[in-house]
């Protein structure tokens, strides 16, 4: 068996496209794969494949990023053929095959409806993902809920229990260091342990400045009496406005003023016209999802993130 790196040739992407979508779990079609080739969110040297000495393709991967990212940030797409008698070894090697090329481990996001545990023949699909993406070093585990927000649901009123306004950077540094102190985020929790809260806040920082989203929609949130109540960075990925990172800061929690950070990125994206915005949350942070719920925010899927455990 060979892994390889699909190449630019038309009749590798015409292969690649055209491999069957075997299985439960959602794969992108033909068109989908075509459409992000076009804007370079694909490459075909993030898709790659598992052949037999017959030049079958009997698995394919097909890893994601921005149009501008030097390597890809996500796996979006992992199928074996339902005739591989050792799906977990084929994908392991498949993987592994792919993060030595890229020389890093981009994280494993599988989009599954709410209810997939009860469903046999998916869990069973989700199981042998998840045994090889451990077996390629994925073996940190997050799920998370995704939710959508879309004009049929109600645009918020200002309540004044809070007022928002433009910061510094130093200012959203601040921020950002106090909203992680007891944060039920596991990603949060989880680079904590590897680094302070001022790296992480820097490293979030960078993260949202390289999203589609501008600076300029970053606000904090304040009590009327000045007093720093939270922040709303209002986002957005290359396909819709996005909620972002929204939070209180510690001494402020319990009161219901999220719903007051989540309303004022709602409304800023609806006064841009945006016809639906995404967000996700820990499926463990009950509290986040209930502001979502209250909010309007539909829960559409389940994401289940596989990612190399934080060192």
């Amino acid at each position: 068996m060979q892994f390889r790196a699909a190449t630019a040739d038309p009749a590798d992407i015409d292969r690649i496209a055209a491999h069957p979508a075997d299985g439960p779990v959602p794969a992108l079609t033909a068109e989908r794969i075509r459409e992000e080739l076009a804007v370079n969110q694909l490459r075909p040297e993030w898709i790659w494949f598992a052949e037999d000495e017959d030049g079958e393709i009997l698995a394919r991967a097909l890893w994601w990023g921005r149009a501008d990212s030097e390597r890809p940030i996500a796996l979006d797409c992992l199928q074996v053929r339902s005739t591989v008698a050792d799906p977990v070894g084929v994908a392991a090697g498949l993987l592994a095959a792919g993060h030595a090329a890229f020389g890093a481990l981009p994280g494993y996001n599988i989009s599954l409806p709410r209810n997939w545990r009860s469903d046999p023949a998916l869990a069973g699909a989700v199981a042998w993902r998840r045994e090889a993406a451990y077996k390629s070093g994925l073996s940190s585990e997050i799920e998370r809920l995704r939710y959508e927000w879309t004009p049929a649901a109600k645009v918020p009123e200002p309540s004044g229990k809070l007022i928002f306004r433009e910061g510094s950077d130093e200012e959203f540094l601040d921020a950002f260091v106090r909203l992680s102190s007891g944060s039920l985020d596991l990603h949060t929790q989880n680079e904590l342990r590897s680094m302070d809260a001022e790296q992480l806040a820097r490293e979030d920082i960078e993260f949202y400045l390289d999203c589609p989203g501008e600076r300029s929609w970053w606000r904090l949130a304040h009590l009327p009496d000045g007093t720093l109540a939270g922040m709303a960075i209002p986002s957005a990925t290359p396909y819709h406005r996005n909620v972002g990172y929204l939070g209180v800061v510690p001494e402020q929690r319990g009161q219901g003023l999220i719903d007051e950070v989540l309303a004022e990125i709602t409304r800023f994206h609806a006064s841009e016209g945006a016809e639906r915005i995404t967000a996700t949350t820990d499926t463990v942070n009950v509290p986040m999802a209930a502001a979502f719920d209250r909010a309007g925010y539909e829960a559409t899927e389940i994401r289940l993130v596989l990612e190399s455990p934080p060192q």
